[in-house]
């Protein structure tokens, strides 16, 4: 049982080195531009909506779009492909599924600029996109837990269509900005210094207050900025999508998702918490998961907060979401989501996601909200 928790607690905090590789590419049929590709049916690729395929280690993408057929027997599922970024995918024979559809800016049709953000152990980068004309209001994006900064591109198009400047973020132990001295994930403890050096950043280019954006743990990290940050002033609202709002419980349900019994589960919550078992977890500091508990500190939460949940996220359940906006009220809205998986909300329905987050996001921005911190709904149009 220890020798389990041991493993458990280190899974948590320790970064993947490479994805794994888990999807077989069955056959891409037709020419280039008018290719589908035959992968297995599973809980992902049956899902409606426009996703990333990326083989070849990392280094080949495409944007997947429709379900063209889907044959429950034979188990296979055929979609078109939208988009070939890099490699060759009908050589490919293996590859994982993503949300993350765009890997830049420029391939939304944005300008983009790279950008070092300077943090400890050296510098970040980052993508800034510049809004249309110069902008008091930054929208800076936190992507979640083994992604990358692409993950937050989807929030592009409302920010830029609400005038705002964007930084999206890389940050420690991500793959692209200096790893931390332990090597380790803190959950938002750690990282969250990083998002501070982001504000910094757009401090001295300009913005007079920011939107932070978070995906899963990066909605965590998000709520540490929000609490301990010197520029909490500054922030004008947040914006979560799938967000770890309650680690105690997300750990809890990994457990048995991997079908480790309740009470190794807690000594892993333990491990992780402990100052003495560090040298097992490779942590510099343990972690505090009960300040993490936003359910419990409900009443602390005095930002503007928009959550973006799926029903069906079976990574992060919406329970602690939803538990959150009911002790919250008066900070906190909720917007469900049906279908899809884990952050993957936008991939499902681009279209109300960006509305949802432009119409509140406008409502709290230039005070117009509803008691209870609601925006307005859109006035109807009078027919002609």
């Amino acid at each position: 049982m220890s020798g389990l928790a041991v493993y458990f607690a280190r899974q948590v905090v320790t970064p993947a080195r490479g994805r794994d590789e888990n999807l077989d590419i069955l056959a891409v049929v037709g020419s280039a531009g008018h290719q589908t590709v035959i992968l297995p049916a599973n809980d992902d690729t049956i899902v409606e909506g426009t996703y990333s395929l990326h083989f070849d280690q990392g280094t080949g993408h495409a944007r997947i779009g429709a379900i063209r057929s889907y044959v429950p027997r034979e188990g296979t599922v055929e979609r078109a492909v939208e988009k070939v970024y890099a490699g060759n995918l009908a050589a490919a024979t293996r590859g994982w599924w993503g949300g993350a559809v765009y890997p830049s800016p420029s391939a939304m049709g944005f300008a983009e600029e790279d950008v070092l953000i300077p943090v400890e152990g050296g510098s970040a980068p980052a993508w800034l996109v510049r809004a249309e004309k110069p902008a008091r209001t930054w929208a800076i994006m936190v992507h979640g837990r083994g992604a990358t900064r692409a993950e937050a591109l989807r929030a592009l198009t409302p920010a830029r269509r609400l005038g705002l400047t964007s930084l999206v973020l890389s940050y420690r132990n991500d793959g692209e900005a200096p790893s931390a001295p332990d090597g380790r994930y803190g959950l938002g403890m750690t990282e969250w210094h990083d998002v501070d050096a982001a504000i910094d950043f757009a401090v001295a280019h300009g913005a007079r207050d920011v939107v932070l954006f978070g995906w899963s743990m990066g909605g965590a990290i998000v709520l540490q900025t929000a609490d301990l940050s010197r520029h909490r002033r500054r922030i004008s609202a947040l914006v979560l999508d799938g967000p770890v709002i309650n680690w105690i419980e997300v750990l809890a349900h990994h457990a048995e998702l991997n079908r480790i019994p309740a009470p190794v589960g807690r000594l892993g919550q333990y491990l992780l918490a402990s100052q003495r078992a560090r040298r097992i977890t490779g942590l510099a500091a343990p972690l505090d998961l009960k300040s993490m508990d936003w359910i419990a500190r409900a009443e602390q939460l005095t930002l503007p907060t928009l959550v973006l949940h799926s029903e069906d996220d079976e990574f992060v359940p919406i329970g602690p979401s939803a538990e959150l906006a009911a002790r919250n009220p008066a900070f906190v809205t909720l917007e469900r989501f049906h279908r899809a998986r884990h952050t993957k909300e936008w991939n499902v329905n681009p279209e109300r996601w960006e509305s949802v987050v432009e119409r509140w996001l406008d409502g709290h921005l230039n005070g117009r909200t509803l008691p209870g911190g609601k925006a307005p709904e859109p006035e109807a149009t009078a027919l002609p």
